[in-house]
């Protein structure tokens, strides 16, 4: 049976363990179904956790076993830090970081599966550091396998701008995903939302909608619903609406 996305993900938001076979069966139909290998082990975890003088979040390792090695699911963009690299600032376990150093994400080392908080880095110390992203570590995992999925470094993915007022140009069949609305704070015209069809998946930020599609015929036919076919592929002078 093919993977139904948006029906999948009701009880992926549920709990942990829907989390996770939600998670399994996306990698099997989008990239590559994970394996035994894909994990760290729990002794290499256990490590960590004496390391660092916490016990780590039980949502938090059941990610780090299942695919915790897996770096085309986690770290395409921003990078899941492996367990020898956690840390803990201002209380809270480090786990992931954006590329270019500036944005941070933690949780709490209490509890089974704790908020998400992130950091922005800023020239001038703030008073709150830290502000809510995902409610749960194993929500913000699958968020994570969405993102870093969609911008796997392939001829496969690519941007066009596209404005708030414009997502009824999207093909039909790609439709908003149920996903939480993230981070708190986020205008109602910039806010994060998640778009897929069987053969695309997309995230708009606002502005742009950057999209990853399962074959070449169908990001041609993303371009050609959204901007309109290109009838001057032959004049090098015309400019392109295509941003990726």
């Amino acid at each position: 049976m093919t993977f139904d996305i948006h029906a999948a993900l009701p009880a992926a938001l549920a709990d942990r363990a829907g989390a996770w076979e939600f998670v399994r069966a996306f990698a099997a139909d989008r990239a590559r179904a994970i394996g035994p290998a894909d994990g760290y082990t729990p002794a290499e975890l256990d490590a960590s956790a004496a390391r660092l003088g916490v016990p780590l979040p039980a949502a938090l390792r059941e990610l780090y076993e299942l695919l915790g090695r897996r770096a085309d699911l986690t770290s395409n963009h921003d990078v899941l830090l492996p367990p020898d690299k956690l840390y803990l600032e201002d209380g809270l376990l480090v786990f992931r970081e954006e590329n270019q150093g500036v944005a941070w994400w933690g949780v709490r080392p209490d509890g089974d599966d704790p908020e998400v908080l992130v950091s922005f880095g800023t020239a001038e110390p703030v008073e709150e550091p830290w502000s809510a992203w995902l409610r749960r570590f194993s929500l913000a995992a699958v968020e994570i396998v969405l993102s870093e999925t969609l911008l796997f470094d392939d001829d496969l993915v690519e941007a066009v701008e596209l404005d708030a007022g414009d997502l009824d140009l999207l093909p039909e069949a790609m439709r908003e995903l149920a996903f939480p609305g993230y981070p708190e704070g986020e205008s109602a015209g910039n806010r994060i939302r998640w778009f897929a069809g069987h053969d695309l998946l997309g995230r708009h930020d606002g502005a742009m909608i950057v999209f990853r599609a399962r074959t070449e015929d169908d990001l041609e036919a993303f371009f050609d619903t959204v901007c309109g076919p290109d009838e001057d592929d032959d004049d090098e002078d015309e400019p392109d609406d295509r941003t990726g």
